[in-house]
């Protein structure tokens, strides 16, 4: 063996990199003047990827596996510039590990409310956040788009810039949408492909990739969340005089005494109740009984607004006003889905009585016709 022969297996490199992180995304392999040797042995694990930056031009991406930087493994480096086939090589040549394992569990969320516009209870604001996780799809386009010359990128240095892409199509997307507000917790994994699907495109001229995106909770600012707490508590409560009544009973039944003055209350209740009887049969000074009054009228009904699906979109919210001038004009048919809020779906039209009805104005066609 010859010293020449000796020198070269001596200073043969190893190119190889461990990542004991969790948030580094790409790691320059450091060597001295940047100088990788002829023959030099480069390692690329599973999950992971090796892209060959030669005299600062990009020349080569590795995949997983064990390579030898020949000339004769390296077609496109060999256009580029031929190495020197000694142990000592006189080109710049850089080595970038880029990490292509998902990175989970980042955070996303609403800096400022979004405001919509809701069929119920009109323009309202929305907050929301979840998680996603990214990848780098494309090596070379992620180097060359957003890392640079970097030595070591982290997940930390893009983070911000994809959470801004993320809520702003949230934006879009729950305004596009027209989900009412109270329906907005079931359809979250709808909304959260939407969003996926909206900036796959865009993340894609960076390099990366979207496979996950969450959406924990959408909310409402807090006083509004206090009103419609207060509105479910007045639906469960349901005869307002009856719960305070039962709530008097309760107060009164807590000492030793309650039970005495219950009994006591119901005693004196029950004579007031038979002298008002009493007293009503024979009227003032004898006169005629008095005329019982007449019961307050029901409230009106509340008036549904419709949505009209055709085409994939949808459309409203309508009035039944609205909805009978396009019965009349022939742009709603009885096979055209509709919804309302409460509605369990969208339905034929023909199928929902309230709106069947506006088909029935006109008379049916003549036999035979």
């Amino acid at each position: 063996m010859g010293i020449f022969d000796f020198l070269s297996g001596e200073f043969i490199d190893v190119i190889h990199w461990v990542d004991d992180t969790r948030d580094t995304m790409v790691w320059r392999f450091e060597r001295e003047a940047h100088e990788i040797k002829y023959g030099a042995k480069l390692t690329v694990r599973e999950g992971q990827a090796a892209v060959f930056v030669h005299e600062g031009r990009l020349a080569d991406v590795f995949t997983p596996g064990l390579y030898m930087l020949e000339t004769n493994n390296m077609p496109i480096l060999t256009t580029l510039q031929h190495w020197d086939h000694g142990f000592k090589s006189p080109f710049k040549s850089e080595i970038y590990y880029v990490n292509t394992t998902r990175f989970n569990d980042l955070k996303w969320g609403t800096k400022n409310p979004i405001i919509v516009r809701d069929p119920e209870f009109g323009p309202v604001r929305l907050r929301a956040y979840g998680t996603y996780s990214v990848r780098v799809s494309d090596p070379a386009k992620f180097l060359t788009e957003i890392v640079g010359t970097d030595g070591e990128f982290t997940m930390d240095e893009i983070s911000y810039q994809i959470r801004n892409i993320i809520v702003q199509e949230f934006s879009r997307t729950i305004a596009r949408a027209q989900i009412p507000v109270l329906d907005m917790a079931a359809n979250t994994r709808e909304l959260s492909q939407l969003v996926g699907k909206e900036i796959e495109a865009q993340l894609a001229e960076y390099g990366l990739a979207l496979p996950e995106l969450y959406i924990e909770n959408i909310s409402l600012p807090p006083a509004v969340e206090e009103v419609m707490d207060k509105r479910s508590s007045m639906g469960v409560i349901g005869n307002l005089n009856e719960y305070m009544q039962f709530q008097a009973a309760e107060a009164l039944g807590r000492d030793g005494a309650g039970a005495a003055a219950i009994q006591a209350g119901l005693g004196a209740g029950l004579g007031m109740q038979m002298g008002q009887a009493a007293a009503a049969t024979a009227g003032p000074w004898g006169a005629a009984p008095a005329q019982p009054q007449a019961a307050p009228p029901p409230p009106p009904p509340v008036e549904h607004v419709w949505h009209i699906a055709e085409g994939g979109k949808t459309t409203g919210p309508f009035s039944k006003a609205a909805m009978g001038r396009k019965a009349t004009d022939g742009t709603l048919t009885r096979e055209t889905f509709v919804w309302t809020p409460g509605q369990d779906g969208w339905q034929r039209a023909e199928d929902v009585m309230e709106l069947a009805q506006l088909f029935t104005v006109l008379p049916p066609p003549p036999p035979g016709a």
